[in-house]
């Protein structure tokens, strides 16, 4: 055996490697020849033509992206930070290498001026109640501005806001000051109910001087269940008028 014949033998070899190629079911093939797109290829076994073709692999499962926390300055002017994640897959292989550098490097970028524009046209209270709102409207400009790149951003979700010390103090103090105007609320209401019922309870008995006396002597009662030597009771005129009759 020649040292020409081995030589062939591992060119041949190399160039069978070179064509032969196999893509996953989550992967595409955009291919390249002689500088020109052809196409997009996969998943399974590619054959190119060594030398002449060219093949980059993408790959179109949903990529999970952090965002890294951004300086916000809101629309009421208090500066937070802010970070989130973003769902996003490629849909068009061919436009993800074609018509952008690097996909998930521009997606990235992307996301973080989106992030802080979006949250810079909100005061902090519809930031921290409205999360949803504002998710919805990161996923809608993020996919509209990505639609060219061949990616599909379906979904992006603020994780964390980080709000100054002095800010979160004077929130604690609303949250507590919240709770007992509901408190003081909440027994006015409980004093009203109850007024009225003693309102309705007098009406009663003085439609009725039976239950009047009825209503005495169960006061009476229950006094004489105290441990109290002496006992003072009052003994209306108008009770006694009624005995009298009685």
């Amino acid at each position: 055996m020649t040292a020409g014949f081995i030589v062939l033998v591992v060119v041949l070899l190399s160039m069978i490697m070179s064509a032969v190629r196999v893509l996953a079911e989550y992967e595409r093939g955009v291919v390249f020849r002689l500088g020109r797109s052809i196409g997009t290829k996969g998943p399974g076994l590619i054959l190119l033509i060594p030398y002449i073709d060219r093949m980059i692999k993408v790959e179109m499962r949903t990529v999970t992206m952090d965002v890294q926390p951004q300086d916000v300055i809101t629309r009421d002017n208090v500066s937070i930070k802010v970070n989130a994640v973003v769902y996003f897959r490629v849909v068009d292989a061919e436009k993800a290498i074609i018509q952008i550098a690097d996909f998930y490097f521009a997606t990235s970028q992307l996301a973080q001026t989106t992030l802080r524009s979006v949250l810079g046209q909100f005061p902090l209270d519809e930031i921290l109640s409205t999360r949803d709102t504002i998710n919805d409207k990161l996923q809608d400009i993020l996919d509209h501005q990505t639609e060219d790149w061949g990616i599909k951003v379906s979904a992006v979700e603020v994780k964390h806001i980080d709000l100054p010390k002095e800010m979160q103090r004077a929130m604690a103090q609303e949250a507590e000051a919240e709770r007992e105007r509901r408190a003081k609320v909440i027994s006015a209401e409980g004093e009203v109910q109850r007024s009225s019922r003693l309102a309705e309870a007098s009406k009663m008995l003085a439609s009725s001087p039976s239950a009047l006396q009825l209503a005495y002597l169960q006061s009476l009662g229950e006094i004489t269940h105290e441990k109290s030597t002496v006992i003072v009771f009052p003994m209306p005129i108008d009770l006694i008028e009624s005995m009298k009759k009685h």
